[in-house]
């Protein structure tokens, strides 16, 4: 499936069960999501931790609400428990099957977002490990001087960002040193085709949203 269409449907579907008090539809998501997961080979350890880190979470939701919430306590509290399952298992579709690089491409040649913040996001996407990295060796330099820089130490992340603006200049000489120019006419050597079956499972993916939030609502 195109990636920024998978982003688009994935996006209605967060938007529509924010609002939404089903819950067999929070349920019938994740179990969709699951297949969905399954088919693309993705382990089942990796599953099973999807299901256990939302846990803690979802408890302290569902207590809050069923102790002191308001109107129908036990819907609300079921609602909130799998709709943060919903929004995990939905999300993880899109993140554990989708490659950065072909939903970039897809931004900029499928929507004509700006090849500059199309490849920026894919940029800074590709410099995490190095900032993760460069956070290390600050740390480390840190020690040295006798300082014990926390994880939520500012003095740290403050450091970090200017090592990272160092690193966008010179990320933005060598785009330009390969010939990039804004705006100018491009060829691609990748190309991200939006096929009539993309917008297929798009449509039938929201008709069947809509079945079941209004028509077969069964709490």
């Amino acid at each position: 499936m195109n990636p920024s269409i998978k982003l688009l449907l994935l996006f209605v579907i967060a938007l529509e069960i924010s609002f939404s008090l089903v819950i067999s539809l929070n349920v019938a998501l994740v179990g969709l999501a699951i297949i969905y997961l399954l088919a693309h080979r993705i382990k089942l350890r990796t599953i099973g931790w999807l299901l256990i880190v939302p846990l803690l979470p979802a408890i302290g939701l569902w207590s809050t609400q069923y102790i002191n919430g308001s109107g129908d306590k036990t819907l609300m509290a079921w609602v909130l428990f799998t709709r943060i399952y919903a929004f995990v298992f939905t999300g993880a579709t899109f993140t554990l099957t989708t490659n950065i690089l072909q939903l970039a491409d897809s931004l900029e040649q499928n929507w004509h977002l700006p090849a500059k913040f199309a490849y920026g996001v894919l940029a800074a996407y590709n410099l995490v490990p190095k900032i993760q990295h460069e956070v290390q060796i600050i740390r480390a330099a840190g020690l040295m001087r006798g300082q014990q820089l926390s994880f939520w130490s500012p003095k740290l992340y403050f450091k970090a960002v200017l090592v990272s603006i160092n690193w966008s200049q010179n990320l933005a000489q060598a785009m330009i040193s390969h010939g990039f120019v804004e705006d100018a006419p491009r060829t691609h050597y990748r190309h991200c085709v939006l096929r009539w079956q993309d917008w297929a499972i798009f449509i039938i993916g929201l008709i069947l949203m809509q079945l079941g939030i209004f028509v077969i609502p069964w709490h």
